[in-house]
């Protein structure tokens, strides 16, 4: 019998590993989520509607501003402008939006002040994106009743070497 159990022992020593039960493998960490991309924002390089300048928008303490970072000829100078002190400025680097902030009851849009050189004037304006790569900006007068608009398209290209930065813009605003 001695012999019997020591068979059966020394059996199962040696076959075991073969009717063992298989440890359960380690759950393998479920593969990581893809981030979300970025909300698509107001902020950034715009081509204007006509293609003849470039508007940065940027975002300071005070509000959302937007300069012009680009014309296509040479820049001229803000001649319409009613302060004379700024009537020989160049339009390079002229800010045209002016304090916009996020609207109290329409989502995704800033309320704020649009300048427009051709006419020395400022206007109600509002901004928007129509979808990832166009930003909508309408002028309005008669208190808001009446407005107008372009479509802006998003430059893609990185800015230019020696742009300034984000907070420079911001410094550089009038307050």
């Amino acid at each position: 019998m001695k012999a019997f159990h020591l068979a059966a022992v020394a059996g199962l020593l040696i076959a075991g590993p073969a009717f063992a039960q298989p440890k359960p493998a380690a759950p393998k960490p479920a593969p990581a989520a893809p981030a979300a991309p970025a909300a698509p924002s107001v902020l950034g390089e715009w081509l204007v509607e006509d293609g003849t300048a470039q508007v940065r928008v940027v975002s300071c303490a005070d509000g959302v501003w937007g300069i012009i970072s680009w014309t296509k000829g040479e820049p001229g100078v803000d001649s319409k402008n009613p302060d004379p002190a700024k009537q020989t400025r160049s339009v390079l680097g002229m800010p045209i939006l002016l304090g916009m902030k996020p609207s109290a009851d329409k989502p995704g849009r800033f309320d704020g002040e649009v300048y427009n050189a051709e006419e020395g004037e400022n206007y109600i304006s509002h901004i928007s994106l129509s979808s990832p790569d166009v930003l909508r900006i309408e002028g309005c007068v008669l208190g808001g009743w009446i407005c107008g608009g372009q479509d802006w398209s998003r430059v893609k290209t990185p800015p230019q070497k020696g742009a300034l930065t984000d907070q420079a813009v911001c410094s550089e605003l009038p307050r």
